[in-house]
């Protein structure tokens, strides 16, 4: 009987343990690809408790992980909603992609002020096989460390990294999977009535733009390679200026600028006013603009109002790495593409709030400075940096294609299990 009551007694303190260790995972937005909806089930697999948190149709449509609820309130209703949600199902951990949309932030206020785990994901810093996957925030809400000394002691304790491609990703079917996406939000709106995107510009509008712009690049790409050569030639000194998405959170919450025409034109007027009169500046725009706005036209304008036409360059195409590997330096607002520079030991300047905006990695001074003074990233610093990101925010894998998506799913699904979000992780690097 003693023994019966004892192996008795061990099956419930084991009931218990698993009870205890069992977690509640809560899924918000995420990429718009079955990336969340793996790693949902994954974790159901491991006896955890899953649930997933759908806006809008598009959200439907990719949210295939357990326990799937549909809010179709308004945003001011949503601060309730999700708090009782968290108390009621217990969740333990919030996963979402950024923190910056009006139902994330919410979200993340009414998860911290219970003391859950907030994991935060988008496209890697590191490219480009790599996701960026961290603790409570990015870009400038990131908790990697900005302090020299810190990046170089994190960056002793981990791992070596590899940063040979190990993937590849799908361009059309990320195009294809949000084009689904946003035109089912568009035309089937009154399933979600009260739903608010982040997007600001109508999508029909958006793909058009892409669409067109895509198409034309195999005849823009080749003379934008022209250019480059052309100035390398001729041994012309140049920096590069490449524009970032208008609508991205970047600039409408990392920087201090309302749009992209303000910076241009702080850029060009500095340049005009500060750069030796024999440098250029190429002028780059973003790859995926939809093409909603001139820029052509407002690059150039601005240019012949300053004096500097023939020494500013509107480029529509080629390779920034390329650009990078022979430019006197990048002025960026908090483009990843400023990474990509750094790499190059080409000097960089950023406008806005950036992760790697760090003492010996960008320079420190003012743009008007920048143009006589660029210095070149401390390359120990530089190789730390890139070290410590890939061993504690960074996990290789890609959103789109397999088998990098799998890869990705089950690095994510390590960290998350392990309560290594930010950590040096030596599996799964």
């Amino acid at each position: 009987m003693a023994g019966l009551l004892l192996a008795f007694s061990n099956t419930q303190a084991r009931a218990e343990k698993t009870r205890m260790s069992t977690r509640a995972f809560l899924f918000l937005q995420g990429p718009i690809s079955p990336f969340f909806s793996k790693i949902g089930t994954a974790l159901a697999a491991q006896g955890h408790v899953v649930h997933g948190i759908n806006f809008s149709i598009g959200d439907q449509l990719f949210w295939r992980g357990p326990n799937r609820h549909n809010y179709r309130g308004r945003l001011r209703d949503w601060p309730t909603f999700v708090g009782d949600f968290l108390d009621r199902h217990g969740i333990t951990d919030l996963i979402l992609l950024g923190e910056q949309r009006d139902y994330h932030k919410l979200a993340i206020q009414a998860a911290k002020q219970r003391g859950i785990a907030v994991s935060v994901t988008d496209f890697g810093y590191l490219r480009p096989d790599w996701i960026t996957f961290e603790k409570d925030g990015m870009s400038a809400h990131s908790l990697f460390p900005r302090d020299p000394t810190a990046i170089l002691e994190l960056a002793r304790q981990a791992p070596a990294a590899d940063f040979s491609r190990h993937y590849h990703d799908s361009f059309w079917t990320m195009a294809v999977w949000d084009m689904l996406y946003h035109f089912a939000n568009h035309f089937l709106w009154w399933l979600y009535p009260h739903y608010q995107s982040h997007k600001r510009d109508n999508p029909v509008l958006v793909y058009l733009g892409t669409g067109l712009r895509l198409f034309m690049s195999r005849w823009k790409n080749p003379a934008a390679t022209a250019q480059l050569q052309k100035l390398n030639a001729q041994s012309q000194r140049f920096f590069v200026f490449p524009l970032q998405m208008e609508n991205d959170f970047q600039i409408r919450a990392y920087s201090p600028y309302p749009d992209m025409s303000t910076p241009i034109a702080e850029v060009i007027a500095s340049f005009a006013r500060h750069a030796d009169v024999n440098t250029h500046l190429l002028v780059k725009v973003h790859p995926w603009d939809p093409g909603l706005k001139n820029w052509k036209k407002r690059v150039c304008t601005l240019a012949q109002s300053t004096g500097c036409a023939d020494r500013v360059h509107y480029v529509d195409g080629g390779s920034l790495d390329e650009m990078c590997q022979t430019a006197q330096g990048m002025v960026t607002i908090n483009s990843t593409s400023g990474l990509s520079a750094l790499k190059f030991d080409c000097p960089v300047l950023t406008l806005g709030e950036a992760i790697y905006d760090v003492v010996g990695l960008t320079f420190q001074g003012g743009l008007d400075d920048f143009w006589q003074q660029a210095q070149a990233p401390d390359s120990t610093l530089r190789d730390a940096f890139f070290k410590a990101m890939a061993a504690t925010i960074q996990i290789r894998g890609v959103f789109y294609n397999q088998p990098g998506l799998d890869a990705g799913v089950a690095a994510a699904t390590h960290r998350l299990l392990a309560s290594r979000i930010n950590a040096v992780l030596h599996a799964h690097a």
